[in-house]
């Protein structure tokens, strides 16, 4: 999602790569999931948000966005997010104890939280949000909140993915309703719905990524 922000409103003025020191340790977050709730449409899934889920819950892409996700668009493509459900307006992944039912494969906007992304000259760096989080915390470093393996590979991902879709965005302008349409439904059908081989995921998404590039960028 596109934003315009301000960081000197939103954080504490800095930013930071993914082996320096932030303040966003909450510790486990024992007794609070305030940012599992009342979200909106507001957690947007990567390609590798939803391999991991499937993953996780041991069902295709379809059966979960039936279940547990939900279809906007997002800055000129169809996009899926996370549902809200209940009393709560809580994640449908919030269990009964309000703990994350799937956290080791929870997506990189929960993993992040509340870490954000600054994105500029086709790169990123990371900012701490200082107003969404009521726990108080303590300095980690951003690679080990994060926990992920291999970060930087997955840093290169998470750029090329978020200006390939910012790239398109600008491109449907040249294209009719009904091909933007058709155009926003591959991105859908081959970034998200169609299976990644197990353990291939990167090789899998750079292959479909060039050839999307090749089909609607050049």
């Amino acid at each position: 999602m596109r934003r315009e922000i301000d960081l000197s409103e939103i954080s504490d003025g800095k930013t930071y790569q993914s082996g320096d020191l932030v303040k966003a340790d909450c510790h486990g977050c024992v007794g609070c999931h305030a940012c599992c709730c009342n979200m909106g449409n507001s957690i947007i899934l990567d390609p590798m948000d939803v391999d991991r889920l499937t993953e996780a819950v041991g069902k295709d892409a379809e059966t979960l966005l039936a279940e547990t996700m939900e279809l906007h668009v997002v800055d000129g493509l169809i996009l899926p997010n996370l549902k809200m459900s209940g009393k709560e307006n809580s994640c449908v992944f919030l269990n009964e104890e309000g703990r994350c039912s799937v956290h080791a494969f929870r997506p990189g906007i929960c993993r992040m939280f509340p870490l954000g992304r600054y994105y500029e000259d086709r790169s990123f760096q990371y900012f701490l949000q200082v107003h969404e989080c009521p726990r108080k915390k303590t300095k980690i470093k951003v690679e080990k909140w994060l926990g992920i393996a291999d970060i930087k590979r997955y840093e290169a991902y998470i750029t090329d993915w978020h200006y390939f879709l910012r790239d398109l965005d600008e491109a449907l302008n040249d294209y009719g309703d009904e091909e933007r349409r058709q155009m926003s439904l591959y991105v859908l059908r081959q970034f998200y719905l169609t299976p990644y081989p197990k353990g291939m995921f990167y090789e899998t998404f750079d292959k479909r990524l060039e050839k999307a590039k090749q089909m609607f960028l050049e």
